[in-house]
């Protein structure tokens, strides 16, 4: 009976063993309590390109165990922080410029005061254009003015209008204030008749840029400008002609507004194309290319106009001498010359003449008798005394 009981008291303590498991070691192992079957996940190392499967380090990871199917980890050691080999770069800030205002750069326009020009104007009058877009072509050249510093040793501007006929409006020396060549674009009319652009670009290069126009010499290295408006195709030719002018030295500019020819426009124009043709689709968006042509002409790094010598392009009719200034020049005369009112002209300067008195003499001589014999006397009387 007892034996029966040790045996029966054995079975149970073996079945409650394998049930709830036991903190004891048996066997060199611990089991584990009532662990749920998980499925076995292989930790993963940190990618940082494509390809890059390297595989756990179990120094850093630490091992996985099984057991009857159950799997448990081995407490993981701290992970260091893993870094990518390349620098991270971070976004930078957007920098804002701040630009100042000044007399001459407003939002509204800005004189240029860098860059001496000849530029000259070459404007389609033919029929196709209306006179209210012939009026929008004059504030075009109006409000390019007003961009520019225009004085005789800064920018001279010219004006050449043509149709079937070519007519130079004003010529480079005509006009050296805004003022005045203002109200002169203001009064120029259409011509009227067909386009003959070849025609006004050789005049262009015969007339319009010559020194006895008042074009600067060569060697003052001003650029000579011109600027073409057309809105049809030419009835001569453009290719040959546009050539010439450009090989004497000629950078041309040409806008083409409405139904102008795109390839005459190309023909006519200085390289690069994309700098020098312009399209618009009517005369009223014209006015858009001022501030284009400002930034052209108005460049930083240019040579100052304070540099430039006025009486090197000539002594601007002074009979004599020319005088530069900082910004003009003046007349003047040699010695012995008087400069006349028209501050050209010198005149020989008027000297008066010495005249004589002949009674103003012989009373003179008489006076220097008189006191000369006085002297003798009182004299001759002194040594009479001694004696």
């Amino acid at each position: 009976m007892g034996l029966f009981l040790g045996i029966l008291l054995c079975s149970f303590s073996t079945f409650w063993v394998q049930i709830h498991g036991t903190n004891f070691r048996l066997y060199g192992y611990e089991p584990q309590r009532n662990v749920p079957a998980v499925r076995y996940s292989r930790p993963e190392l940190p990618v940082y390109a494509q390809g890059n499967q390297a595989a756990p380090n179990p120094a850093v990871y630490g091992n996985n165990y099984r057991f009857y199917g159950y799997h448990f980890h081995q407490p993981q050691r701290s992970v260091p922080t893993v870094r990518p080999p390349w620098p991270i770069s971070r976004p930078e800030q957007p920098v804002i410029l701040h630009r100042t205002n000044s007399s001459n750069d407003t939002d509204t326009g800005r004189t240029c005061k860098s860059r001496p020009l000849d530029l000259v104007f070459v404007i389609d009058s033919s029929r196709s254009v209306r006179p209210s877009e012939f009026e929008l072509v004059k504030t075009f050249i109006s409000d390019m003015i007003d961009t520019l510093e225009i004085s005789e040793v800064t920018t001279r501007v010219a004006v050449v209008n043509y149709a079937s006929t070519v007519r130079i409006e004003f010529h480079l020396k005509t006009h050296f204030n805004k003022v005045n060549m203002k109200k002169a674009v203001a009064q120029i009319q259409p011509l009227s008749a067909g386009t003959m652009t070849g025609l006004a670009i050789k005049d262009l290069m015969d007339s319009a840029f010559k020194e006895e126009s008042g074009t600067r010499p060569r060697s003052l290295n001003i650029p000579k400008v011109a600027i073409i408006v057309t809105d049809g195709r030419p009835q001569d030719k453009v290719d040959e002609v546009s050539a010439q002018a450009r090989a004497t030295g000629i950078e041309i500019y040409a806008i083409g507004v409405g139904r102008a020819d795109m390839e005459s426009l190309r023909q006519m124009a200085s390289t690069p194309l994309d700098d020098h043709v312009f399209y618009v689709e009517t005369y009223g968006v014209i006015e858009k290319l001022t501030s284009k042509f400002r930034e052209t002409f108005c460049f930083p790094g240019a040579t100052p106009v304070t540099s430039f010598d006025p009486c090197a392009a000539g002594n601007h009719d002074c009979e004599q001498i020319c005088v530069s200034t900082a910004s003009s020049y003046y007349c003047r005369c040699q010695d012995g010359f008087v400069l006349n009112p028209d501050k050209k002209t010198c005149s020989r300067e008027a000297r008066a003449l010495a005249t004589t008195d002949p009674c103003k003499c012989e009373s003179l001589k008489a006076f220097q008798k008189t006191v000369q014999s006085s002297i003798q006397s009182l004299t001759s009387r002194h040594i009479l005394l001694k004696l």
